[in-house]
């Protein structure tokens, strides 16, 4: 039996729970594109929430409100909490400290990234593509969290499945905007031996990204979803095999 999903040690012992979860949950029909899973999008949203029903009853969170964001590549990151829980809010990441909100975002090749405390103050979960890499959603994050945990001792990352370096092929203009917001960032660029082209360690890059913010409890679930077919959804091998939309994983994180 294939793995539905993926946690962490980080939350043994805390009143956490939460999933990278596997296309093994997921339910679609062709038409099914997560960017767009919003109220103006029905059918879709009716696949992408039967979903996260099923995810959030496998995390033990389904007596929580859950709040899936307007996903659109940037560096937002906003806070959750009763007031604006029902309102479509467009961001790539969300923060909240209520007990009964559970946090969700939609991959197919993006890094979902799970951050909490130990002290059990906040869940926070990302959307990180290269665009959120780019313009660095990790310090927006960051921004917001330090107001809640100001010890960075405390804090716990977990970097979940996304496109691995082997298979994330780019070209020289790519690269060099990366290098011209930051030098250190060529270092996550080599050259394919063979096709003479650029590849992007993408996860290497976030990993950077938390560790200048002084972030030390960091745990990658180091798997590519498009060289593992059978377990995840993938944009880029979607594009390879001429049959977008690519479908989405969901990723969970709650307070029990």
């Amino acid at each position: 039996m294939k793995k539905i999903f993926f946690s962490t040690n980080f939350i043994r012992g805390l009143k956490i729970n939460c999933g990278f979860f596997t296309k093994k949950t997921a339910h679609y029909n062709n038409n099914y594109n997560s960017l767009n899973c919003n109220e103006n999008f029905s059918d879709d949203r009716s696949h992408v929430k039967l979903s996260i029903e099923i995810a959030k009853k496998k995390l033990g969170l389904e007596n929580h409100y859950l709040k899936l964001i307007n996903q659109t590549h940037s560096k937002k990151v906003t806070i959750i909490n009763r007031d604006n829980l029902q309102y479509k809010l467009e961001a790539d990441g969300s923060i909240t400290q209520d007990r009964k909100i559970a946090l969700v975002v939609l991959t197919a090749d993006c890094a979902p990234i799970f951050i909490f405390d130990t002290d059990v103050s906040f869940v926070c979960c990302l959307h990180a593509g290269w665009k959120g890499c780019l313009s660095n959603i990790i310090e927006s994050s960051l921004d917001h969290i330090l107001k809640i945990q100001p010890d960075r001792n405390k804090i716990c990352v977990v970097i979940g499945p996304c496109l691995d370096k082997n298979n994330f092929e780019v070209n020289i203009d790519f690269k060099n905007q990366f290098i011209d917001v930051n030098k250190n960032y060529k270092n996550f660029f080599i050259i394919h031996s063979k096709k003479n082209k650029n590849l992007f360690d993408m996860r290497g890059l976030i990993n950077f990204q938390f560790q200048e913010n002084h972030i030390k409890n960091i745990e990658n679930i180091d798997l590519d979803t498009y060289e593992n077919e059978d377990l995840f959804f993938s944009h880029r091998r979607s594009t390879h095999y001429n049959s977008l939309p690519a479908r989405r994983m969901v990723n969970i994180i709650g307070f029990l």
